[in-house]
């Protein structure tokens, strides 16, 4: 009796066993593949406890890194947060699943301004994540001159004191920009020309940087630095020394969006991930924790009035009518990667 009470007991083990085994091992994965500390991960959190959908969140630097893991087909990835221009280029390269809208039901808080813009004028592929300017972040303790225009960044005075973003698109841009040309260009003397201005920059260069722009300036590195304006208000709430400027030239708008790779095996939870991003409330607390512009109008509308009035933050149509909004290049996106490559080896 005993020895059958035991097979019993043993079998109750083993079924239980399976029963929560299974559980677990049909819970659902979304893979999510976004730029380094760019969601509060209380928001992950709180998405795997209302749907019971584990969250697989890893992060990469630069949108050529995003493009390059995803062509190659070396992750499985179902949601990405490309920017502009490469979102662009992953719709010509069938890189992207349509996005049913229908299953976006929080896209009508997305304002209208930021809605059917050209790197995906129907609005299949995508939904607006974060938005903003490229400029100068600089100290204003050390310079106190005005600082409203490109050629700072190359004054001698401030050698080896200067940040450049590690990002081909954004550095050419500013060289770009800063010899009166537009940041889409495909004109051979004009990119030659941004080329050997960004040589002549080097020697005062003291890093080419992504993630670490926010470090060396607090703890005062750098003086001067180009980046993005949500790293730039980041810096700005921990330090009573920055400021952020739009150069007169003109610089970059950029646009950081929600999309599908083609080969998501979880495009219906895709879907519910990117409308769950969308929810005012989550707008709100991921913007307050990112740093970010949100192109949310509900969520902005939450937002405390002083944060609203930062034009490092949303700054005025007429800083915004100078900017330009990456377009894809095609062909001369390698164009413009062997340039950066041979700024980064010059001697």
């Amino acid at each position: 009796m005993s020895r059958k009470i035991a097979i019993i007991g043993l079998i109750i083990i083993l079924f239980v066993s399976f029963v929560f085994t299974g559980c677990s091992g049909n819970k659902k994965v979304l893979n999510v593949y976004n730029w380094g500390s760019y969601m509060d991960p209380d928001i992950i959190e709180k998405f795997e406890d209302e749907y019971d959908i584990k969250v697989n969140y890893r992060e990469y630097p630069t949108n050529e890194e995003l493009y390059i893991k995803l062509k190659s087909g070396s992750g499985d990835f179902d949601v990405i947060f490309p920017s502009d221009y490469m979102l662009e280029k992953m719709i010509k390269e069938d890189m992207l699943a349509k996005i049913d809208m229908d299953n976006i039901e929080n896209y009508q808080y997305i304002n209208d301004r930021f809605k059917g813009l050209a790197y995906d004028a129907d609005e299949e592929y995508s939904v607006p994540y974060f938005w903003g300017t490229l400029g100068i972040l600089y100290n204003h303790t050390v310079i106190t001159e005005p600082v409203d225009s490109w050629d700072i960044l190359w004054d001698e005075k401030y050698s080896k004191q200067i940040l450049v973003l590690d990002s081909q698109r954004d550095s050419i841009a500013m060289a770009l920009k800063r010899l009166g040309y537009s940041l889409n260009t495909t004109n051979d003397d004009e990119l030659e020309e941004a080329k050997q201005s960004l040589i002549e920059q080097k020697p005062l260069v003291l890093a080419y940087v992504i993630d670490e722009v926010k470090n060396m300036m607090i703890q005062g590195e750098a003086v001067l630095a180009l980046t993005w304006s949500g790293e730039a208000v980041d810096i700005l709430d921990n330090t009573e020394d920055a400021s952020y400027a739009v150069p007169k030239e003109g610089s970059n708008l950029w646009f950081d969006v929600a999309a599908i790779p083609k080969n998501s095996p979880n495009k219906e939870e895709a879907e519910l991930f990117i409308d769950f991003l969308t929810r005012p409330d989550i707008a709100l607390q991921n913007t307050e924790w990112v740093g970010y512009s949100t192109p949310n109008a509900a969520a902005y509308e939450m937002l405390d009035e002083e944060i609203k009035s930062l034009e490092s933050y949303y700054p005025s149509d007429e800083v915004l009518d100078k900017c330009e909004v990456f377009i894809d290049l095609g062909e001369y996106n390698n164009i413009y990667g062997d340039i950066w490559l041979d700024v980064k080896i010059a001697d």
